[in-house]
């Protein structure tokens, strides 16, 4: 089961612009790359880019949006002139593909910086950028297996301080069913929309957010 936060038909662009963010950011404001990211994954920009709002997938570019960025979250830099180049430096791949990424995987871009840092995306681009992206999404989706073993399902639980049985009482799924889901005994994909949806309540977040990819 996948549910997309925006169309496809805007992915190319979005792709775009977070390329040329990524670029922008450490090749001419000669940002450190971690640095980018990081304020990219706390600052409202991902967040509104993520849900696809057409602004912030359309409406700019990515030197703006890098620009963004980094004046939400405080972040130090010398602005330069805009620069855009026809070459696609691996920084540019890497934004390019971390957009790829979160919209196929519907995680946050928190969720996915904190486990594979920007820097380590871009050291990704000799081996995957001549791939079809296919490839670095299943690279990707082992990365994010490996930083978050517990199922969605159970860190979500956990964060929100709820033990299985008040989650079966407050959200009104069986308790055996919630643990099967946990121990991935039982596929939560295939979980109906509304026993998603009456788990994603009491734990304050969207449905696709318990998905597992």
């Amino acid at each position: 089961m996948a549910i997309r936060a925006y169309d496809e038909s805007y992915l190319t662009n979005a792709q775009n612009i977070l390329g040329h963010a990524v670029d922008f950011a450490i090749m001419t404001l000669h940002l450190d790359p971690d640095t980018f990211g990081s304020a990219f994954a706390v600052s409202n920009v991902s967040k509104q880019f993520a849900t696809g709002n057409p602004r912030y997938i359309a409406g700019m570019n990515g030197c703006e949006l890098a620009r963004l960025t980094l004046s939400e979250t405080h972040t130090s830099f010398h602005d330069r002139a805009d620069a855009m180049y026809l070459d696609r430096s691996p920084e540019y791949w890497a934004g390019w593909a971390l957009a790829y990424y979160q919209w196929a995987s519907s995680r946050s871009f928190m969720e996915i910086l904190t486990a594979v840092p920007l820097s380590a995306i871009i050291a990704m681009y000799p081996v995957y950028h001549e791939m079809d992206v296919s490839h670095f999404t299943q690279r990707m989706d082992e990365r994010m297996t490996e930083a978050y073993p517990s199922t969605r399902l159970k860190t979500k639980r956990v964060n929100c301080g709820l033990s299985q049985s008040e989650l079966a009482s407050e959200s009104g799924v069986a308790l055996r069913q919630i643990q099967l889901f946990e121990q991935r005994q039982r596929d939560i994909n295939k979980a109906s929309a509304i026993t998603l949806l009456q788990l994603s309540r009491p734990l304050h977040c969207r449905m696709e957010d318990l998905i597992e990819y």
